[in-house]
């Protein structure tokens, strides 16, 4: 066992670490939905809301990498649309989890995976057209996104349903995710901090630690956005979340 900031690991718990911190820097980067798999890791390692409030620092690190590779590329129209009904859902997230134990707390994370899991098969199958910019759609999504990242930050299928219903262009639809993301969870920092109570200096030391296999996993992501045909790549990672949503539940 090694003893870190108060967190007593084995070598392969740190190695579960460190690949949940690659998987997020290269989900940040362009490789959407890898980032599920890290969620069920790091609730093994640590327990349902604990890792929700460990992982977030490394969230925040891995999009700034996003946000500095991308900026240019967002489009502020939607993010306006989703902030503030994304804030409300925070906060209803934050009194969800308040009231639940961590049993049930990874019970609902599994369940909003295979839910978002059934999401992106939608998106990936249906072919739709592009659905109308109606403004309630935006709150609704906002809303769940909100909910989502707060309870075991997943929301990255329900803002992938948004963007990409949207039909914007992929470097578009990566920066635009981006900022929304940044900025939402910097918006989670008080209410892990001072109602869950699940991020401290010794989580955040913790945190640190894993900042180079997040910029390993940020440059990977840059890398494989641009060689690998996407549509091949995504149903590898549908998968992949799959086995993931079934270790979170069973």
């Amino acid at each position: 066992m090694i003893e870190l900031f108060s967190y007593s690991l084995s070598y392969q718990t740190l190695a579960m670490l460190f690949l949940a911190a690659f998987l997020i820097g290269m989900a940040k980067t362009g490789i959407s939905g890898v980032a599920m798999l890290s969620v069920p890791i790091m609730a093994l390692i640590f327990g349902g809301k604990v890792s929700s409030g460990l992982m977030l620092p490394m969230l925040i690190m891995a999009d700034l990498f996003a946000v500095h590779y991308y900026h240019r590329h967002a489009n502020w129209q939607y993010l306006l649309k989703l902030f503030p009904s994304a804030a409300i859902g925070v906060v209803v997230g934050t009194l969800v989890g308040n009231m639940i134990d961590d049993e049930v707390f990874r019970l609902i994370m599994g369940v909003i995976i295979f839910v978002s899991l059934a999401i992106m098969i939608w998106m990936e199958t249906a072919n739709k057209e592009k659905i109308p910019d109606y403004i309630w759609f935006a709150v609704l999504m906002g809303l769940l996104g909100g909910i989502t990242t707060m309870i075991g930050n997943l929301a990255g299928a329900i803002m992938a349903l948004y963007l990409l219903s949207m039909r914007l262009p992929k470097n578009v639809y990566i920066g635009t995710g981006a900022w929304f993301f940044l900025a939402i969870n910097l918006f989670k920092i008080p209410f892990h901090v001072f109602s869950w109570e699940t991020i401290n200096l010794n989580s955040f030391y913790l945190n640190l630690i894993c900042l180079p296999f997040i910029a390993l996993g940020a440059y990977c992501g840059i890398k494989i956005v641009k060689r690998i045909p996407e549509k091949q790549f995504r149903w590898m990672i549908l998968g992949m979340t799959a086995v993931a949503a079934v270790f979170m539940v069973f």
